[in-house]
């Protein structure tokens, strides 16, 4: 357990339920560009998107700079939408978090680049310098990168994006978390008061039925392999990249449908079959074995479900989230992600139907299209959490709005 530095224990986020929006702009498995943001039609839409928030009370959302956009130029920066989004989101008085690297990086970098943590570190103290001329007194909330994990294998391994490798998935995972320290380093020595928002994978690894004891040793040493960006950001592996303690601070942790899969097999264990496989384990007991490790107040930082199952998924979320937060774990948040529906990265005419609101492709940007039985279900699931945090006995927890 981590627990060498007291963290800041001041729950910072506007409302417990967040959005999110889709801020990829990677390079995908074909080498093409995406950006999610104008594709999506956010940018466009963005004043009617976070009005349509107030329908279910949310005042949080995860946005992303697009650091491919933003740095055409090695060290020159272009603020402009970024600026544009900070002045809708303050007018609104929408809370954004936000993604300085979010799948995608300038063409001219890959994580194993000799530069990669130097230029991350300087668009790192360019966006806090940036922000807080205009904002000296806002509560920053940062992910420097989301989703090391992924990206390190995806990148690495599986050749799904930049740098298109094949058994490099740890050079790819050790290269962002030196920009990830290093960026996290140079913000904190602007202004020490930056919360650090952590985005990792939830995953559970299992064996086959009926495993030899190799493959249960197999898949226990490829399930710890999830916290290893954490535990490197900690300090506690990889010393030499420079992590501490003091830079876990709030810790965010991703959970889909299929986070729960078979050791070397590629499919994933069904989450509402009945009767369920024995493998399978509720989320509230992979959230809590998070939370223990590293003694920090946890977020879900990105759930959802594509298609006709949306319903059944978050009412299945609002009942584990209870339950963690009666047991006593710091759950201070959910993010639905995606807030509004994206197509796949590397088929863009496929949209996943996986948002609140679906998007209608009859219209540029595309149109939003609420999807009543999710948004019925999320009522449903925000009053039983909402009951669980009325329970608690300190009145402060109480305060956290809906």
């Amino acid at each position: 357990m981590i627990n060498e530095i007291t963290p800041v224990l001041t729950n910072p986020f506007q409302t417990f339920w967040w959005a999110g929006y889709e801020c990829t702009d990677q390079l995908n498995c074909f080498g093409n560009r995406v950006d999610f943001l104008p594709l999506t039609g956010h940018l466009q839409l963005i004043k009617e998107d976070y009005q349509h928030l107030g329908l279910f009370n949310i005042g949080t959302v995860r946005e992303g700079i697009r650091w491919s956009q933003i740095e055409k130029i090695p060290y020159q920066y272009d603020w402009t939408i970024v600026e544009q989004m900070m002045v809708e989101g303050h007018r609104q008085g929408i809370q954004q978090i936000w993604d300085l690297c979010h799948f995608g990086y300038p063409d001219d970098l890959t994580p194993l680049h000799p530069m990669f943590a130097r230029r991350f570190a300087a668009l790192c103290r360019a966006f806090v310098q940036f922000y807080r001329d205009r904002y000296p007194y806002d509560q920053l909330i940062v992910t420097p990168i989301n989703e090391v994990s992924f990206m390190s294998w995806l990148g690495g391994d599986a050749r799904g994006t930049s740098p298109y490798c094949v058994g490099q998935g740890w050079e790819v995972k050790y290269g962002l978390m030196r920009a990830y320290i290093e960026g996290v380093a140079a913000m904190r020595e602007l202004d020490p008061t930056i919360r650090i928002l952590t985005t990792e994978p939830l995953v559970q690894i299992v064996p086959p039925m009926n495993a030899t004891e190799q493959q249960i040793l197999d898949a226990a040493v490829e399930d710890e392999y999830q916290f290893q960006a954490v535990d490197m950001l900690a300090g506690q592996m990889c010393p030499e990249l420079g992590g501490s303690p003091a830079f876990l601070d709030i810790l965010g942790f991703n959970y889909y449908y299929n986070n729960q899969w078979l050791l070397g097999l590629g499919s994933f264990l069904p989450w509402n079959d009945t009767p369920p496989d024995p493998r399978w384990v509720e989320p509230r007991w992979l959230f809590t074995k998070a939370y223990r490790r590293y003694n920090r107040p946890i977020v879900l930082t990105e759930t959802s479900h594509p298609g006709i199952d949306r319903p059944i998924w978050i009412d299945m979320i609002g009942r584990e989230c209870a339950a963690v937060i009666r047991d006593g774990v710091p759950l201070w948040g959910v993010c639905l992600y995606p807030i509004i529906d994206r197509p796949d990265w590397d088929h863009l005419d496929r949209w996943h139907q996986s948002g609140l609101w679906d998007a209608d492709l009859t219209t540029t940007p595309p149109g939003r299209v609420l999807y009543k039985p999710y948004a019925k279900a999320l009522l449903n699931a925000q009053s039983t959490v909402a009951a669980a945090l009325a329970e608690l006995a300190d009145p402060a927890e109480k305060m956290i709005t809906f």
